[in-house]
């Protein structure tokens, strides 16, 4: 049952080597995900030199647990981004975006794709308002959608807003198309390749296997940095956790949903080789501070039963992603002292969008190219203050749990990265840590990091 539809459901897997000798290249790319892969077609396509490091199988965790929505609407942004940011950057994250609906829209083949409008939904009033300032940013930055009060849902809403012509992909057959233009580019791709040190000024990655990597670039796309450097990026990511149902349906709906209350809904259908799918996605909560994790399957299982009619669920999975204090994703230099090293990260929940919009970020900056969304996307754009906050934020939680696990939970397995007493998640039978997000399977091996050496059970 614990088993991601994308994953059950995607194309023959291509077999990629595993990494062996010493290899030299332009671009060293650490993670096998939406994010790596594309960052390895773009560069690779501009005639860089690019190799790919993934731990375990391409695609096998964040991209293929998402909910497979591409488009440039990140629930409630704009208006924030606007306030912020300013007008011309709220329409830089837009155009950004946009162009990775375009661009996935354009890879993508029929079983991998479908074009329909993406839709926030409000029950509330309080998040009527909160629709309709958005609806003034739409209009402020020309975005081009609709402010209304019905929508096909089955169940009364107060209004909504949609973003015209967006995209819904199958997230595992899409990327495996990316990953064969990737390599078609001349992108060398290899799996069952740990990282087990980096050296940024030798700049040397060296595996578990003994094989060792020399790069000129290096770009760390592992959902999650692999570790925290200089301006502590580690401390400015507060990581989230959702979960997934999915359940065979009569018919497709027209569009695909999000609710802005805070108890909503992520909704959507998935044709898939001629049988439509319901999906349902919600139930969110920091990572790895709930233990009873069946109860969020349990709550998205009853709410397709009573608002759909659909009882026999055929699919739950869960993802988790990172968060920046101010929502945008870290994209690009992590730091001035290193130039070249990269990371992309922070994602909100929205990275296959953002992952292709990433991509053309990290490309320019490679490559020397103008990009207007390069200084937006900047991992040091965050002034001293907003590091700060989340900082101690993080940290406190850190400080907490850390105390709390050693006095409550003495018999739960350390996690390896930095010492606080991980949680066993019945719902997936895993353990997770609340620290920072690290997820072991019930064996104790990594499942996701910034955690790198399994448990000792």
């Amino acid at each position: 049952m614990n088993q991601s539809l994308w994953l059950d459901t995607g194309y023959p897997r291509d077999q990629f080597p595993e990494a062996q000798g010493s290899l030299r290249c332009d671009v060293c790319i650490i993670g096998g995900g939406m994010g790596g892969i594309a960052a390895a077609e773009q560069l690779a396509k501009a005639g860089k030199d690019v190799i790919v490091l993934e731990k375990d199988r391409i695609f096998g965790s964040t991209t293929s647990h998402s909910t497979g929505k591409v488009t440039a609407q990140h629930d409630i942004i704009y208006a924030k981004l606007i306030k912020q940011f300013g007008l011309e950057a709220a329409r830089t994250y837009y155009q950004a975006n946009e162009r990775a609906v375009r661009r996935a829209r354009e890879i993508a083949r029929d079983d991998e794709a479908r074009s329909l409008d993406s839709i926030l939904y409000a029950r509330t009033p309080s998040g009527t308002e909160n629709l309709r300032k958005e609806w003034e940013a739409y209009k402020e930055i020309g975005i081009q959608g609709a402010f209304v009060n019905e929508t096909e849902l089955p169940f009364t809403v107060e209004s909504a807003l949609s973003m015209h012509d967006e995209l819904q992909i199958h997230p595992l057959r899409f990327g495996q198309r990316l990953a064969r233009m990737a390599a078609d580019s001349g992108a060398r791709i290899f799996e069952d390749s740990a990282v087990r040190k980096m050296d940024f000024k030798k700049r040397i990655v060296e595996l578990e296997n003994g094989t060792d990597v020399t790069f000129k670039e290096l770009i760390l796309c592992t959902h999650y940095p692999l570790v925290g450097l200089q301006n502590m990026n580690v401390l400015k990511l507060q990581v989230n956790r959702s979960y997934i149902v999915a359940a065979k349906a009569g018919t497709e709906l027209k569009n695909q949903y999000l609710g802005v209350d805070a108890d909503s809904l992520s909704i959507r259908t998935a044709g898939i080789d001629g049988q439509p799918y319901l999906m349902v996605s919600g139930a969110n909560h920091l990572a790895g501070m709930k233990e009873e994790t069946g109860e969020n399957y349990g709550e998205l299982a009853e709410h397709l039963r009573e608002q759909f009619g659909v009882s026999d669920i055929s699919h739950q999975w869960s993802a988790q992603d990172p968060q920046t204090p101010d929502d945008v994703p870290y994209i690009g230099r992590i730091t001035k002292d290193l130039p070249h090293i990269y990371i992309s990260t922070g994602f909100r929940k929205w990275g296959l969008s953002g992952s292709l919009a990433g991509s053309e970020v990290l490309r320019d900056l490679i490559t020397g190219r103008p990009n207007e969304a390069i200084g937006l996307y900047s991992p040091d754009r965050t002034g001293f203050g907003a590091k700060l906050l989340q900082g101690i934020k993080v940290a406190g939680l850190t400080a907490g749990e850390l105390a709390a696990g050693y006095t409550v939970r003495l018999e739960s397995p350390t996690c390896t990265h930095l010492g606080c007493k991980t949680r066993w998640n019945e719902g997936d039978r895993t353990w997770d840590c609340p620290c920072h997000g690290s997820r072991f399977r019930e064996d104790g091996s990594v499942l996701e990091g910034p955690a790198k050496k399994p448990l000792k059970l």
